[in-house]
């Protein structure tokens, strides 16, 4: 039964309940990941469990900063084959109130000092990247947040009973931080049709797919950005909200892992498929060993 694995953003520091634990530190050609990757039994399930708080334990590295490849490469060495991931988000639209959790099926890049891959140093990888989020993935978190939380998952603008509204998709922009929007970006990205607005969902999603890993993100909304006249983000609300939203965030993942079935299977996990353009003859040894982990079965 593969491992799942769960990243933890702002306001959730501690795993899910699971017995067996132990810790795991992974030493990786990326660096040191945010934090030792906690590793247990899912609530006697037999389903493995891997968490890893992004930013750390105590929350010490900055959205630029993180490291994103360590991560998600030490997660991969862990035998992680699907990741829920949570954000802490800004809401671009009016509907999409502090309190609501979305599960986004798209990304807009607005970064510009993030390492975006894995690759380089003399092998070369184009890949898909169309659907940011694993659509498979996207469907079951949405339907495990649903069932665990109450609110609905059809994206429309009605009142929903239970703890937590849920809305299935729309996009997240992802801005490099770590201060919050100016304003006239704000009004920008709204002005798009965007709909939420956070620091941290990029590389995390493309080093996923390029790891083979299945991925989604549930995000909680925090604010309503700066768009909104009388709305001024501060890190007091931002965090307050975030701890209010914790506890549906994690009732949600953990009705994801519950439910995923032993078997179930996304795209991401053969993404590498056709995808290398440089003949393995050609790849310097020292870059096939970093990689061996990622592309060893195409190699």
């Amino acid at each position: 039964m593969s491992t799942i694995g769960f990243i933890g953003g702002s306001g959730i520091y501690e795993a899910l309940p699971l017995n067996d634990v132990r810790e795991v530190e992974y030493d990786t050609p990326y660096g040191e990941p945010s934090d030792a990757v906690t590793i247990g039994e899912f609530a006697d399930t037999g389903r493995q469990v891997a968490f890893l708080p992004r930013h750390g334990s105590n929350h010490g590295v900055s959205p630029t900063d993180l490291p994103y490849r360590a991560n998600m490469y030490a997660l991969k060495k862990a035998g992680v084959t699907h990741v829920f991931a949570s954000n802490a988000v800004g809401s671009l639209k009016e509907e999409l109130e502090p309190g609501t959790l979305v599960v986004p099926d798209q990304i807009y890049d607005r970064t510009k000092r993030r390492d975006l891959s894995f690759y380089g140093d003399g092998v070369v990888v184009h890949q898909p990247f169309a659907d940011p989020y694993s659509p498979e993935l996207v469907d079951h978190l949405t339907e495990a947040a649903e069932s665990a939380v109450g609110g609905e998952a059809d994206g429309d603008d009605d009142d929903h009973s239970g703890d937590a509204r849920v809305v299935k998709g729309g996009t997240y922009v992802c801005i490099e931080g770590p201060q919050y929007s100016t304003r006239a970006e704000s009004e920008f990205y709204k002005s798009q049709g965007w709909d939420l607005v956070g620091m941290t969902a990029i590389p995390e999603a493309k080093l996923a797919r390029e790891a083979e890993i299945a991925y989604a993100t549930i995000a909680g909304v925090t604010d309503y950005d700066v768009w909104k006249t009388d709305s001024e983000v501060t890190l007091e609300e931002v965090l307050e909200n975030a701890e209010r939203n914790q506890t549906a965030i994690k009732a949600a993942v953990e009705e994801a892992v519950r439910t995923l079935p032993a078997d179930h299977e996304c795209d991401a996990h053969t993404s590498l498929e056709g995808t290398i353009n440089t003949p393995t003859e050609s790849i310097p040894e020292e870059t096939k060993e970093r990689v061996e982990p990622l592309l060893g079965e195409y190699l």
